[in-house]
């Protein structure tokens, strides 16, 4: 769970009440790990450390540092069993593919788009919304790699998106304004900028961040 930076917690099993910026600004250098919540494009972005609160080994305060900023944000865990600092890393992401998805769905399909006053039609619209993304997201969904995966070095169009996607069937689908080959080539020239967009972002970063 997020907790603001003035939470207090229990440190020396449970002892010492102390705010969790307190204990991120006590921790020494080697406490913090770089650990990524998933592949994407921006890659491992943040820093994380933890420690034990309480009096037993079930609950921590896990925090996430900004490698560039340095920004803080804190997260209040219990886990039934000992998990290890990546596997907590990994759940903590979890909430970031949620809140994406849901973006998606209001931004790409209308999920909050209807005037309804019953559930059933609010069922109903809610359902086709969900159906739509989700076959969106299967046809944008990337084909498994054989090789090394370095998008940075790839000068090509980026893939195929969900807002990509759902542009096309609706030029194709929706009122002739364009030719088909017209069409397609308004997207590969998109795509191209993106990727070169997506290149020097990487260069940028790479040029900017600091080491360790």
């Amino acid at each position: 769970m997020a907790v603001a930076c003035s939470t207090r917690v229990r440190i020396n099993q449970g002892r010492t009440p102390v705010r969790a910026d307190t204990v991120a600004g006590r921790l020494p250098t080697t406490a913090w790990q770089r650990q990524s919540t998933g592949r994407g494009a921006k890659g491992p972005r943040y820093n994380w450390a933890w420690i034990h609160i309480g009096t037993d080994e079930h609950r921590h305060l896990l925090i996430r540092r900004n490698r560039t900023t340095g920004e803080l944000a804190f997260y209040l865990c219990w886990a039934p069993a000992v998990v290890t600092l990546a596997e907590l890393v990994r759940v903590a992401g979890v909430r970031w593919s949620v809140e994406d998805c849901f973006q998606a769905a209001k931004g790409q399909v209308g999920l909050d788009h209807y005037q309804v006053r019953n559930w059933t039609s609010w069922h109903r619209h809610i359902t086709l919304a969900m159906l739509t993304l989700a076959f969106l997201t299967a046809v944008a969904a990337p084909k498994p790699s054989t090789g090394p995966h370095h998008p940075a070095r790839n000068s090509g169009p980026i893939s195929l998106t969900v807002p990509e996607i759902r542009h096309l069937f609706t030029a194709v689908f929706g009122p002739p304004a364009m030719t088909a080959a017209r069409l397609l080539h308004w997207s590969i020239w998109c795509r191209r900028h993106q990727a070169t967009a997506r290149h020097s972002h990487y260069q940028r970063r790479s040029a900017d961040e600091p080491a360790g």
